[in-house]
């Protein structure tokens, strides 16, 4: 494990692994050996890591369907690129999610149980077997005595010739009929090629076709070697409860016949709940056999990891993540339970010490919207949920010299060199590595627990929108208020579920939080009892949580997320801060502090965080370092300002917001303002500083969603900035505190300052009709394949150009303890 000195003296470099990557959709297939070679220089010029190649949805003419030799030769000429560039290249194991595709006939695709049912009277029936649909396939008849839904038990009805024979009875009586029947659902966003059903992730038939027809051909055109590993996203396999073995696996695993009582996954019984358990259970189990350790198994027989984000329908648990070698999940949200969570705690039980999340995947919608602070603020949201590998959602792929912006994923955002604002993207990609590699070293400090209630989520299938969707129904099975409490006290989680107390021994959990009400199954009920028995705590009344909180390192405070990780000899804490406030944190002791934006150290007893900022800190032997003096020097900016668009200069007033202007309210790039600074002979730091950026009130963008991250501030640059002085680069700035430090570039007397700004694209996007065409060519040749979200709120609420008067502050260079 390395040691405090270890990971300071890598900090400001660090190796490259940990770099940012971006998920990169390839559309139609319609690439070409050119604009993907310039991409990927593109992307290793921004300091990105590699890139995850997903294959989607045409844009245009597609040049080479997918499966074809054309397009193979492609990745594998996009595999031997990335390597030349030293960059990771993984790729997406199909086209669109889930997988599937026009192999994948009825006999292997992902089914459902249907249910038909009937009221009727006392005569007999005799009802023949009509298959509805292709690949619809019986599987038993059931009779009850009393009016429709009124039944409370069924008796299984014979079967013989294909005539399901209802014999005479009561009246009235309701009949149930259960039929295996393909769920129709296709492929989402498939190539062109790809089309066709989603596979059966019960069967490992079906996983292994899929393996034949179409990640075999993939991975040999990639080439294994130049492989970073192979991914699955996220599990969006919609209804599908069945296969045709169901019934034989049922009674092998769980011990008893399930066709005698199959209604009572319909039908509320005295014994429907276990049943409903022992069902879930089995469609859990039978994932992970037949679809997980199948593609773990032949990616390993490759050399190659298996990358996966194990949740969703399937009923995918926690733990059945540990069949797979990269966990990865999505969604922000530090005090909540996001998929990313999920896929934290499995890594850190389960002994993974690198664990990836689909970053940005709404980012501010719609698509170049996104500024570098947005960017940087759901990052740390990620981080604070326990990532340390990030994956952007992400670059489209869209050829150079295109008409209008070119293509755009249909949601997400567009992150990729077409926006103004990507001469800043190093810097921020920079800090993001430096935080991403911090956070892989040692092991994480989470002495809360939280347990997830599996049983109840597999007995309560039936009162939920996504009864299959077992991360969604343990999320509300766990009050809200468990995870806030923890983390809101400056402390940190896991989730646990009954797979993961195999591996956790119960004294490495001082204190588990289960649900109230909460169904522990035998061998959990031992577990926690041996919890106690080592002296740790479990607590099922929610209302005392707070009480039974051990001290937190670090004093919390509102809106400080706290990450704590332990290394050979010492600890280290990311901090971040959440909201659009500035806040204070004091400490007992100094404490270095590590800045991901330069990786400069300071030592210090209190630390301020701006609105989106994080640090990492450290505890330090040195002394105290001294209060900071500050002064406004307010003759400093004498001259007059400038702006130039694309050459043409000409007087401005600040503030200056483009918008204003009719003629730039559509305009998307840089601009160049200029004044002269009249600078004192100083040692002192002299910075510019241009405001703190006023905070905007949550929903004050009502269409967006939920899920779609914006950071709750107006900067005072719109967005990004570029600072020179006496041509001399100072920095980038797209984040508070908005300031930049001058003194290296400062020479008495008069100085050149300079200012590049730069925006969003989403200035064009609003005027752009050409994408919307390419839109509409794709409906009509392909069908519907995507709506372009929230396009038409592209020009809601910008920002752009110089929004207020920066200043100079004098800095007291003494008071800065620096260590290089």
């Amino acid at each position: 494990m390395a040691t405090v000195d270890d990971v300071r003296r890598q900090f400001r470099n660090p190796p490259p692994e940990a770099r940012p990557m971006m998920r990169w959709w390839w559309f139609g297939p319609s690439v070409e050996r050119d604009e993907i070679d310039r991409e990927l220089e593109a992307m290793a010029a921004a300091g990105l890591g590699g890139a995850e190649v997903a294959f989607v949805y045409p844009m245009g003419p597609v040049t080479a369907p997918f499966g074809s030799p054309e397009f193979l030769e492609l990745v594998g000429h996009a595999a031997r690129t990335a390597r030349r560039l030293g960059l990771r290249f993984d790729v997406t194991l199909g086209s669109g999610w889930s997988y599937g595709g026009p192999h994948i006939g009825p006999s292997l695709a992902a089914r459902h149980l249907h249910w038909d049912r009937r009221e009727i009277g006392a005569a007999a029936y005799d009802v023949p077997i009509v298959d509805a649909w292709p690949g619809d396939e019986f599987v038993a008849a059931y009779v009850g005595d009393g009016p429709a839904g009124a039944p409370s038990s069924y008796v299984e009805v014979p079967v013989r010739d294909g005539i399901i024979r209802v014999p005479a009875g009561g009246q009235p009586r309701e009949v149930l009929i259960a039929t295996s029947r393909v769920t129709g659902q296709n492929v989402k966003r498939a190539a062109a090629g790809a089309e066709g059903l989603t596979l059966d992730h019960y069967s490992a038939a079906a996983a292994e076709e899929h393996i034949r027809r179409v990640a075999e051909p993939l991975v040999q055109a990639a080439t294994p070697e130049l492989l970073g590993s192979v991914f699955c996203d996220s599990l969006e396999v919609y209804g599908g409860d069945w296969t045709p073995a169901m019934l034989d696996e049922f009674a092998k695993r769980r011990g008893y016949d399930l066709r005698p009582r199959l209604y009572e996954l319909l039908v509320g019984t005295d014994g429907a709940r276990q049943l409903r358990i022992d069902f879930g259970r089995t469609l859990s189990e039978l994932y992970e056999d037949n679809f997980l350790k199948v593609f773990q198994r032949w990616a390993a027989g490759h050399g190659v990891p298996f990358r996966i984000q194990s949740y969703g329908e399937p009923p995918a648990t926690m733990s059945s993540y540990r069949h797979a070698d990269l966990f990865e999940g999505e969604g922000w949200g530090w005090t909540r339970l996001p998929e990313t969570r999920w896929a934290s705690s499995a890594a850190n039980i389960h002994g993974r010490p690198v664990v990836s999340a689909e970053v940005w995947t709404w980012v501010h919608s719609p698509s170049f919207r996104a500024t570098p602070l947005d960017l940087q603020g759901e990052a740390h949201e990620h981080f604070l949920s326990g990532v340390n590998q990030l994956i952007g959602h992400g670059w489209p792929y869209s050829p150079s010299g295109g008409p209008g912006l070119g293509w755009i994923f249909y949601a997400a955002g567009a992150l990729d060199d077409r926006n103004p604002w990507w001469p800043t993207a190093t810097a921020l990609f920079g800090s993001l590595h430096r935080l991403s590699w911090v956070l892989q070293q040692g092991v994480p400090v989470r002495p809360v627990k939280i347990y997830v209630p599996t049983y109840d989520a597999y007995a309560a299938r039936a009162g939920h929108a996504e009864p299959l969707n077992l991360y969604r129904v343990v999320r509300q099975l766990i009050p809200e208020s468990v995870p806030r409490i923890i983390r809101e006290a400056g402390l940190d989680f896991d989730l646990i579920d009954d797979d993961a107390l195999a591996v956790l021994d119960p004294s490495d959990a001082p204190l588990v939080v289960v649900p109230e009400g909460t169904t522990t199954p035998p061998e959990t009920s031992r577990w926690l009892a041996a919890v106690e028995a080592s002296g740790g705590q479990v607590v099922t009344d929610i209302s005392t949580l707070a009480g039974h909180l051990p001290p937190p390192p670090i004093q919390p405070q509102q809106d400080i997320g706290i990450v704590h990780r332990r290394l050979a000899d010492g600890d280290l804490y990311f901090v971040a801060n959440t909201g659009t406030q500035p806040r204070t944190l004091t400490f007992p002791h100094p404490m270095e502090r590590w800045s991901p934006l330069s990786g400069k150290v300071t030592v210090t007893r209190t630390t301020t965080l701006a609105p989106y900022e994080a640090a990492v800190l450290t505890p330090a032997g040195l002394e105290d370092d001294v209060p900071e003096q500050r002064e406004r020097l307010d003759g400093a900016v004498q001259g007059d300002w400038s702006v130039a668009f694309d050459g043409e200069r000409r007087p401005v007033s600040l503030p200056h917001r483009w918008e204003d202007d009719p003629a730039l309210a559509t305009y998307s790039g840089s601009a160049t303002y200029r004044t002269e600074l009249e600078l004192p002979d100083t040692t002192d730091h002299l910075l510019l500083d241009f405001g703190p950026g006023e905070p905007v009130a949550p929903g004050s963008e009502p269409y967006l969603p939920a899920n779609s991250y914006r950071a709750l501030v107006t900067p005072p640059i719109g967005v990004a900035a570029d600072i020179w002085l006496n041509d001399v680069h100072c920095g980038s700035l797209w984040a508070p505190p908005y300031e930049v430090d001058l003194t290296d570039a400062v020479r008495p007397g008069t100085n050149d300052l300079r200012i590049d700004v730069h925006n969003t694209a989403a200035n064009a996007l609003s005027a752009d009709r050409h994408l919307l065409q390419a839109a509409a060519d794709v409906t009509a040749e392909f069908g519907r394949r995507f709506d372009l979200q929230h396009i038409e709120h592209a020009a809601d609420f910008l920002d752009s150009g110089l929004l207020n008067r920066p200043v100079v502050v004098r800095r007291s260079k003494e008071d800065q303890s620096e260590r290089r």
